[in-house]
């Protein structure tokens, strides 16, 4: 099997590493891949958001398989033009990785399926979410969301409501980018935070081993949120595995197939656990 992997971070090391490993591998390539992907196999210089450079270099190559790391390209719609070329890829089409690339839009498949998770509104202009922090009080304080993808970044924990008030004005003048054109201000939930990811094909979802990653910059839980500092696995708080893919991610893509949305690929869940109940 040739292969291409879209993406540079370490996650596609990680990926070009296991793959390789495959009775099946014949040849690997990396988009724009990194030091350790080129250990397994060859770099080509194209960005992860040029659609048509990757669907280039998929014809060029006789690539069997595309594996898509980032979410920028799927939400971009990389699936769909190489599904239009008749290459295979591991990911979703651009509609269905809405999941991923709108908060607010996971909310309502949530919502709809009957997903425990952390109420909130959906902000478009700074003046109406200061109006509703305002509306919340002091010491009410909520989680600040970019609707869109941030690189991991886009979640603010504010600690005072004067902090929130600022978010909100870095949001909505271009701290993030596009992401920030609409802001989700979310309930903020207590308890201990995991990770659960399942493989999916339309309604069918294998699950992976849970674990628990640490997102702040800083030692200790402290700092903005990054794309991830470390991750441990299986973490010991939280309880059945099963009863986490039964209640969160099965009525999510069952949710999403009723709605005329496949959803393929990979599907994460980020989940507060506090005694027991689970939110995401």
């Amino acid at each position: 099997m040739r292969v291409l992997i879209v993406g540079g971070g370490g996650r596609e090391h990680a990926l070009a590493w296991k793959l390789a490993q495959s009775p099946s591998f014949e040849a690997m390539y990396a988009a724009p891949g990194n030091a350790g992907t080129a250990q397994v196999g060859e770099n080509l210089p194209i960005h992860d958001s040029d659609i048509d450079g990757i669907c280039d270099a998929a014809a060029e190559h006789r690539i069997d398989l595309v594996v898509v790391g980032p979410e920028a390209p799927l939400a971009a719609g990389v699936v769909d033009a190489l599904q239009e070329r008749g290459v295979s890829a591991f990911g979703p089409t651009q509609s269905a990785a809405r999941i991923e690339s709108s908060k607010w839009f996971a909310k309502s498949i949530m919502e709809a399926a009957n997903v425990p998770h952390a109420g909130g509104e959906l902000f478009e202009t700074a003046q109406a979410a200061h109006k509703w922090l305002e509306i919340l009080g002091p010491d009410d304080l909520p989680v600040l969301k970019a609707d869109g993808l941030a690189a991991g970044k886009g979640v603010i924990v504010p600690d005072h409501i004067d902090d929130a008030h600022e978010a909100i004005d870095q949001m909505f003048t271009g701290a993030f980018g596009s992401a920030g054109e609409r802001v989700v201000i979310e309930d903020r939930l207590t308890g201990m935070e995991a990770s659960a990811m399942a493989i999916v094909s339309g309604t069918d979802i294998l699950p992976l081993p849970l674990s628990c990653d640490y997102k702040r910059i800083m030692d200790n839980d402290h700092g903005p949120n990054t794309g991830g500092m470390g991750v441990y696995a299986p973490p010991g708080f939280v309880g059945d595995q099963d009863d986490v893919f039964s209640s969160i991610h099965q009525p999510v893509v069952d949710q999403m197939s009723s709605d005329n949305i496949e959803f393929r690929g990979l599907l994460y869940a980020g989940l507060m656990i506090d005694e027991g109940a689970l939110n995401v």
